[in-house]
């Protein structure tokens, strides 16, 4: 029995009185004594794991960052990627076990594992070179708030690529439309129909994306028209969406990523589907948008809710 306390003894953390400190970017952004991360007993002595495992999820908090992929900028130009981070764990805990078990520095940088995106500039500059697919809708731009939905929601569409085999959400891509990521109020009659409340016009965005896609010849997988018919497109040819309800949805069938682009130029929304020079694709021909607007009543706030 003294032989197995003396090598548990052997086998105890060399632990100084330095706290550990961690820093990222040379800044500290956690500070422990070592006792914090060990059991009491000291004749158990392992880390804590559930200690351990509490310290690196504060720390993955601080230091994590998400990639960006490439985008077009508003000048057409190529903005690049940013290469996103992680903690490397692997390493991590190698410096941990260093430092409480073998008398290692007890500041360290923490170490972190690059994530690279998924599009980068050489990517968008080969896809970006053939139009396979186009489509444009008119809508009233004095209608701010529904016009607003409309510019957020293409703008969350705009530069999304499509790698083959993917299939592609609405929902997801574009995300819940709420106040708090900027929606804004649209309720409006239109041809005797009340149309939406928070996001109003997202649906013309979707249906202008499926009558580009369907252009394009792509596999639409998911799509639902509205109740009653829509005056930005030909009857038939809507794609209606909603958060708790339907999506839009196609798969890239092509064996080259699809390039989404999105435009607002004063009451007219444009979507295009670009392609490398290489790609094998079969177009479809599309019925076009009717540039007349519908009149639109705009309803009091206070009277319906909105």
């Amino acid at each position: 029995m003294k032989t197995v306390i003396v090598l548990l003894l052997l086998m105890s953390p060399m632990l100084e009185s330095n706290n550990l400190i961690l820093t990222h970017d040379g800044e500290e952004i956690y500070t422990s004594p070592p006792e914090q991360l060990l059991p009491h007993n000291i004749l158990f002595p392992f880390i804590d794991q559930l200690k351990i495992d509490n310290v690196i999820g504060q720390v993955q908090e601080q230091v994590a960052k998400a990639p960006v992929d490439a985008k077009i900028g508003e000048s057409g130009e190529i903005v690049p990627e940013r290469v996103g981070y992680e903690l490397h764990r692997k390493n991590f805990m190698s410096k941990l076990y260093n430092y409480l078990y073998e008398g290692g520095k007890n500041r360290f940088e923490v170490p972190l594992l690059p994530i690279h995106p998924k599009v980068d500039r050489e990517l968008l500059a080969n896809i970006r070179t053939q139009q396979i697919g186009h489509y444009v809708t008119y809508f009233n731009s004095h209608n701010k708030e529904r016009s607003h939905n409309i510019k957020l929601a293409a703008k969350g569409i705009d530069s999304h690529v499509v790698f083959p085999g993917e299939t592609f959400s609405f929902n997801k891509v574009v995300g819940k439309r709420t106040k708090e990521k900027g929606y804004k109020p649209a309720p409006v009659i239109v041809k005797g129909e009340v149309t939406e409340g928070i996001g109003g016009g997202i649906c013309q965005v979707s249906s202008t994306l499926y009558n580009a896609v369907d252009n394009a010849g792509v596999k639409i997988k998911e799509r639902y028209s509205h109740s009653k018919r829509v005056p930005y497109v030909p009857k038939g040819r809507d794609a209606t969406v909603s958060w708790y309800g339907p999506d839009f949805t196609f798969k890239n069938d092509y064996n080259q990523p699809l390039l989404l682009r999105a435009k607002i130029y004063g009451g007219q929304l444009s979507v295009s589907v670009y392609s490398s020079d290489v790609i094998d694709f079969n177009s479809r021909k599309i019925p076009g948008a009717s540039k007349k607007l519908p009149d639109e009543i705009h309803l009091d706030s206070h009277d319906n809710g909105f």
